[in-house]
């Protein structure tokens, strides 16, 4: 296991192990970072030197660019592997963590609701650094809080196939914080809408979203439960859960073609039925 150091994760507003539909993600082995500020700077969340750069194929989505690009790090301990940078660096070049590595770029791999971000993963310096799955597990220097919702809100953003609601608040803006799954315990992932998703710190047994079940912890993994969510009795694809340390911090639904606008109030509920 390769730990993220809170002094790397203060470069960034929020952080995701989980939330991804892809094998690289697969039981938290890699960590999306989303930046702290709107330049578009993808910065290098390691040290160490460039291996290599590659420019890779994506699905052909009509939002995205039509080539994403992996940069590969020597740490001294692991290889690197980031995604989702348009490199401005080369082979032989040494980086510090936080230095800009390039713009990042909206990619095919991204659903429609995801904003851009940096994809960090690690494998052990005699692994394949270029295979999509292997990657080692990832986890976080930093204590993360759970923070309670009942399932309600106002529509503060609007897009179109998301919407943001105004709660959760966070409490204290500069600590990491996400919603609960219970005591003790912050939900990761894409729920229900991505295979798996994740627990924080990791617990084993049911885990709950709005005091409802939705699923089972073993360790960091969560299984989801067959459920449907619900918007004002309206089924929604799902939520898009992450830890965040910014002010802006809201219940995240995953809605295409959905009817809301700024404003509303919505009542989030799970459906078992």
């Amino acid at each position: 296991m390769v730990t993220v150091p809170a002094s790397t994760l203060a470069n960034y507003r929020r952080f995701s192990l989980y939330n991804s539909p892809y094998a690289a993600h697969d039981r938290g082995c890699a960590i999306d970072l989303y930046p702290a500020d709107n330049r578009g700077r993808g910065l290098s969340p390691v040290a160490g030197e460039v291996v290599d750069t590659r420019t890779v194929r994506v699905p052909d989505r009509p939002y995205a660019v039509a080539e994403d690009h992996l940069v590969l790090i020597d740490t001294g301990e692991s290889v690197a592997r980031v995604l989702h940078v348009d490199p401005a660096v080369s082979p032989g070049d040494r980086i510090g963590v936080g230095d800009s590595l390039g713009e990042m770029v909206r990619s095919g791999f991204f659903g429609p609701w995801v904003d851009n971000h940096v994809h960090l993963g690690f494998r052990e310096p005699d692994a394949n650094p270029y295979r999509a799955a292997g990657s080692l597990p990832v986890d976080v220097d930093v204590a993360v809080r759970p923070l309670d919702w009942d399932g309600t809100g106002v529509v503060r953003e609007a897009g179109e196939t998301y919407v943001v609601l105004d709660e959760p608040r966070h409490p204290n803006p500069g600590t990491w914080a996400g919603l609960t799954a219970g005591p003790g315990l912050v939900l990761d992932g894409g729920c229900p809408h991505y295979d798996g998703g994740g627990v924080l710190p990791g617990a084993d047994g049911p885990v709950s979203l709005a005091g409802s079940r939705i699923g089972v912890a073993d360790g960091r993994d969560v299984t989801w439960d067959d459920v449907t969510l619900c918007a004002n009795g309206e089924p929604i694809r799902g939520l898009s859960l992450f830890v965040a340390r910014d002010a802006a911090f809201g219940a995240k639904l995953v809605c295409p073609g959905h009817g809301f606008a700024v404003g509303d109030r919505l009542t989030v509920a799970v459906d078992r039925s």
